[in-house]
């Protein structure tokens, strides 16, 4: 057996060296799929709103209150249509938002403080939520979590229906959910409207189901009349009733004023229309972590 030279030497530092560096991108993707990434707020109600005091708390988390100080995004229905805000700043020191936290009345809205993470940049086309024509209708989505496997996913899908206009894994995952609801949607036609909102909601529970089993993916969508919600590990609901309207609030954390916050089950879809809760589905997205040995060098 030939002596070990300095070669020999130098290639087995090399490769510690190499499994070191493999060993600490496996803890920062890890890091990445656990902690803290953007927060979403969602309202349905029976009849416009001013949720005020929820959007300012919500604001502030934007860069104050919590470290999201990467974007923040609006959208809401207003006389039959949505109507979209938003900015690649900290949510806290924008005018703009905190005008639309004291004027904004609506019966549908999604909000969005972004942590830039997929990636970390922060543009206005990276910003959310995303809006996207499918089925006669534009829809609305925001997302919290990190699913990089789906850009691939979406890229090789042939039925989508929309290319993101940003660089994000959350509008790569918006477009492959759209994909995949334009083509049950075609396929079940209208004949039975309650036949083809039921296939949808469980090829949108399906489709998530998948894409949470690569990572982190709770989310708000909406096709201006229903609010979806889905739940991997981090969603909170509140649901509110009284003389004058019917009420669901979605949040990534509870805000305060109001008790009884309510956290998702893991996997769980929450359909609303008009504040009251119209579908629920169980999905079990597997808890697969990432393989240090399939990590890219």
């Amino acid at each position: 057996m030939p002596a070990q030279g300095p070669y020999c030497c130098c290639e087995r530092y090399r490769a510690r060296d190499f499994n070191h560096v493999r060993l600490l991108y496996y803890i920062r993707s890890v890091f990445a799929l656990v902690c803290h990434m953007c927060e979403l707020f969602g309202l349905s109600a029976s009849q416009p709103l001013t949720v005020r005091q929820e959007l300012e708390q919500f604001r502030l988390r934007g860069g104050f209150a919590a470290d999201n100080p990467d974007g923040w995004g609006l959208a809401w229905r207003e006389n039959e249509a949505f109507h979209l805000a938003k900015e690649p700043q900290a949510a806290h020191c924008s005018a703009g938002f905190k005008i639309l936290c004291e004027t904004t009345r609506s019966s549908l809205v999604i909000a969005h403080v972004r942590k830039a993470r997929f990636p970390p940049i922060n543009t206005l086309n990276n910003t959310h939520p995303f809006q996207h024509l499918c089925c006669g209708k534009a829809w609305v989505f925001a997302h919290n979590g990190l699913v990089p496997d789906v850009v691939e996913m979406a890229q090789e899908n042939d039925g989508s229906i929309c290319r993101p206009a940003g660089e994000t894994d959350s509008e790569y995952a918006f477009c492959h959910l759209l994909g995949h609801l334009s083509r049950i949607f075609h396929h079940s036609g209208l004949a039975d409207i309650v036949t083809s909102f039921q296939a949808l909601a469980q090829a949108l529970a399906g489709m998530s189901e998948i894409i949470a089993s690569r990572g982190k993916f709770n989310f708000l969508m909406s096709d201006g009349e229903h609010l979806m919600a889905y739940g991997h590990d981090r969603l909170h609901y509140l649901e509110l009733s009284d003389a004058s309207a019917e009420s669901a609030m979605i949040a990534t954390e509870p805000l305060a004023g109001v008790d009884g916050w309510i956290p998702f089950e893991p996997g769980e879809l929450r359909i609303y229309c008009s504040g009251r809760k119209v579908g629920r589905i169980l999905t079990r997205p597997s808890d697969r972590m990432l393989d240090p040995q399939s990590t890219p060098a």
